[in-house]
């Protein structure tokens, strides 16, 4: 079958094979045939290091496909049901999953190790335990997550990582209230998910900061009430806020200098709420006066923030109902063979998502 691997970390482009073998299938297992799946910033960062992998690997975490094969034991699941592929499915039984925060399972993760694709009898790993660029991916049970027959493959990919990450940050983590002034600092597709969570919530003021013009404009169209480069948020902070600084800001790039500048942004007794997926050596730096004396809440969030089954069910409600847009956050569409052409349209920030068909 064909798949995109990356050999070596570092390496700026996937070699597309066609003799790559979805192996590890048996009991607990289901085997998907992928149809589509979106491009995520997190693939870039792993194939660049930033976000640790074992290598060589099929990125990919964010796809949705038809069931295949469902191995011994699975319940709930049956060949030719319709899923969406959730790379980090809560086990139920740990510590984290009792106390209502399956976010933070990580018995998935445990298990990423294991490769699930060969390829001229070597291992080859999938990402985050998944491997959506390819045409069939084995996984858990649990990574299969059925999908209602009126939502399309496309948006469900998404639905499985970016529209769950931006949404629930604003929804879950941040809980942003009606009449709240917010600004987002990164409006990819996860900033632009950020954006419409806001809204849905009732945020009167919305400040969308990007660096890249195509994607402020966007900003606009998805619920963002103004739309300003990183250089003009010193200047909307003060008009909007009266240079308060916004109730709430949400950093969706993943570095520290832009955290720092969502915390500064932020008004004292408000909520910084961090997106983005960064590095290990990339230390955020606050001194303990600051800490105390502005009472800022910081809020890492993660996939979300909350329970991720009730957030797809949330997020397909929204979209049913046209409380956000999801087919839209679909800028460009390639087939697996251009799937360097995605990674091009993500790094020069021309696109909010490339869904790749497969």
């Amino acid at each position: 079958m064909r798949a995109a691997v990356q050999h070596e970390t570092g390496r700026p482009r996937l070699e597309v094979r066609d003799d790559v073998e979805a192996v590890g299938f048996g009991p607990g297992k289901v085997r998907l045939r992928m149809r589509a799946t979106g491009l995520c910033h997190s693939d870039l960062s792993a194939m660049s290091g930033v976000l640790p992998q074992l290598v060589p690997f099929v990125p990919g975490h964010e796809g949705a496909g038809e069931v295949v094969e469902v191995g011994e034991g699975v319940t709930g699941l049956r060949p030719g049901d319709r899923v969406l592929v959730c790379w980090l499915p809560p086990c139920g039984g740990c510590p984290a999953c009792k106390r209502g925060q399956s976010q933070l399972c990580l018995a998935s993760l445990m298990e990423a190790g294991t490769p699930n694709f060969r390829m001229d009898g070597s291992d080859l790993f999938g990402f985050a335990g998944t491997g959506t660029f390819a045409e069939e991916a084995v996984v858990g049970a649990g990574c299969a997550v059925p999908i209602p027959d009126d939502l399309p493959y496309d948006i469900a990919a998404l639905i499985g990582c970016g529209v769950t990450t931006g949404l629930g940050a604003a929804l879950n983590t941040a809980d942003v209230t009606a009449g709240s002034s917010v600004a987002v600092i990164g409006c990819g597709g996860v900033g632009i998910c950020a954006i419409q969570g806001a809204r849905a919530a009732g945020a009167a003021q919305i400040v969308a900061v990007d660096p890249v013009a195509s994607r402020r404009e966007a900003a606009l169209r998805f619920g963002a009430t103004e739309a300003v480069p990183p250089d003009g948020l010193a200047d909307a902070r003060a008009r909007v806020t009266g240079g308060e600084g916004f109730d709430y800001a949400f950093e969706v790039v993943g570095t520290s200098a832009t955290a720092r500048a969502a915390y500064e942004t932020t008004r004292r007794g408000g909520t910084l709420c961090v997106v983005g997926a960064g590095a290990v050596d990339d230390l955020f730096q606050i001194n303990m006066f600051e800490l105390f004396f502005d009472e800022k809440k910081i809020l890492p969030s993660l996939y979300g923030g909350g329970d991720v089954l009730r957030s797809y069910e949330r997020a397909v409600a929204l979209w049913r109902a046209g409380r956000i847009d999801l087919a839209g956050l679909i800028t460009h569409r390639v087939p697996l063979s251009g799937v360097n052409d995605a990674l091009e349209q993500m790094r020069t920030g021309e696109a909010l998502r490339t869904c790749i068909e497969i």
